[in-house]
């Protein structure tokens, strides 16, 4: 038994292993404990043993400004005493108004009208259905496929999870909406081996792909193109040179509109609020959530621009689809606090000043034979492992499941650090500590994984 799990037998842990069922977990792993986590404060947790541990996830990509704010906290007590919930179904509320209004401020472009979801799953589900209904509404029902890339990852709703590119996650929900087609992603580390010494070039590469695979569907029945600005499933892939650039032209070209799936790497991940504005490009529509209150309460959006709120003006016609927590005012208040933080602490201008120390940091464990590649953007990395670093080879099924599940996950939590260890791809760690990190805290994260990873080297 691990030491950092609530041991079974305990009234909780059993608790939790009859009657909690945990999200994308296998519940035979609570058989020996259930990790328990209690408390936060700063880039720090503990769990219900009092062991403490380095939050180098921000939760789950979320907790932007750290945790035990209680500003945070304070400004939810306030808005719940004065107006704890009213729904958005054809009525509003000042915080949802104030909200819209400063995404629109932060966005790009014509990017100016905000719906309101509960999470990011649901907010690319409306991305798509709004989508579809605006190609109707223009006279081109024909326009309903979407093209996302292999590996990546943008939901659990049914229309979300179509669009993800991980068939592992889909074959037991099949099936699924129709209409979902994938073209490579951008693993530099990955690219076929003429194109991996020319980061333009595989660039320019995977950006045609998607304009074969609208020629290939037909222009006529491709609605949009679903993209996150660094991709996060398969360890974090940021966009080669040019990349974005021919996109949005290839979109353009054939009047397919261009979604920047940001609910990852929005509210300063990346750099700026919006990661679009950090890379330069101009999607049609941004969905986000996660760090938007960094986590004190939960909310997503869309963002999508005047273009596609026209229809909808006038007229009797409508956006047939909402939430019943979307834009909820606790919430919408919360995230108000929460870029109230984010302009008080210049929190935008750390990320940025400090992402290269923590790539370089990162990058000392190139050293390790483990390690194959370190990439990513601003505070959002992965580090690939691999078996051979000449040939980049990498593990098989079995191998990958010792390595990761029966040793790294509990090993790196065991020394204090929490991150993710991810096979969907090739074994990757990943790592998004709180925005308020510098460079003590990573190299505090990077002495923990240079200590596990060179003991898992030697299990090898």
């Amino acid at each position: 038994m691990n030491a950092s799990r609530t041991p079974r037998g305990t009234p909780r842990a059993d608790a939790a292993r009859s009657h909690l069922w945990g999200h994308f977990t296998r519940q035979s792993a609570w058989d020996d404990g259930v990790p328990t986590i209690v408390r936060g404060e700063g880039h720090h947790i503990w769990d219900d043993t009092g062991r403490k541990y380095i939050d180098g996830l921000s939760g789950l990509f979320v907790v932007q400004v750290g945790h035990g704010r209680a500003e945070l906290a304070e400004r939810a007590r306030q808005q719940a005493a004065e107006l704890a919930f009213f729904p958005l179904w054809s009525y509003a509320h000042p915080q949802a108004i104030d909200l819209a209004e400063r995404l629109a401020g932060h966005a790009p472009g014509d990017l100016n009208r905000v719906f309101f979801t509960t999470s990011g799953s649901e907010a690319v589900e409306t991305a798509w259905k709004l989508a579809k209904q605006y190609w109707k509404l223009m006279g081109r029902p024909g326009k309903h496929k979407v093209i996302s890339r292999s590996i990546a990852y943008h939901g659990t709703t049914h229309g979300a999870l179509s669009i993800t590119g991980l068939p592992s996650l889909k074959e037991a929900f099949e099936p699924l909406v129709p209409g979902a087609h994938k073209v490579p992603n951008t693993n530099q580390y990955r690219a076929p081996e003429s194109l991996r010494d020319d980061p333009k070039a595989f660039g320019r590469w995977a950006a045609d792909r998607i304009a074969e695979a609208i020629e290939f569907e037909g222009p006529e029945s491709v609605a949009a193109v679903f993209l996150e600005p660094v991709q996060n499933a398969g360890g974090c892939f940021p966009p080669p040179p040019g990349y974005f650039e021919r996109v949005r032209e290839i979109c353009d070209q054939y009047d397919v509109l261009l979604v920047s799936d940001e609910v990852i790497c929005a509210f300063g991940r990346i750099g700026d609020i919006f990661a679009c504005n950090t890379l330069g490009y101009v999607p049609d529509m941004i969905t986000c959530a996660k760090g938007m209150t960094s986590g004190y309460s939960p909310i997503g959006a869309l963002i999508a621009s005047d273009r596609l709120f026209e229809p909808f003006a006038t007229g009797a016609t409508s956006f047939a689809h909402g939430y019943t927590f979307g834009g909820h005012p606790v919430s919408a208040a919360v995230a108000m606090a929460n870029l109230d933080i984010f302009e008080r602490e210049k929190t935008t201008d750390h990320v940025h000043a400090n992402a290269p120390t923590f790539r370089a940091t990162l990058e000392r464990l190139l050293d390790l034979p483990i390690v194959g590649d370190v990439r990513g953007e601003g505070f959002f990395y992965g580090i690939e492992l691999v078996k051979d670093k000449t040939t980049r080879e990498t593990f098989d099924d079995a191998e990958s499941e010792r390595l990761l599940r029966g040793f790294l996950s509990g090993a790196l939590f065991d020394a204090g650090l929490y991150c993710r260890a991810d096979d969907r791809g090739d074994p990757v760690i990943q790592l998004a500590p709180p925005l308020t990190c510098g460079p003590a805290e990573f190299d505090e994260i990077e002495q923990i994984l240079r200590g596990v990873l060179s003991e898992a080297w030697s299990r090898l």
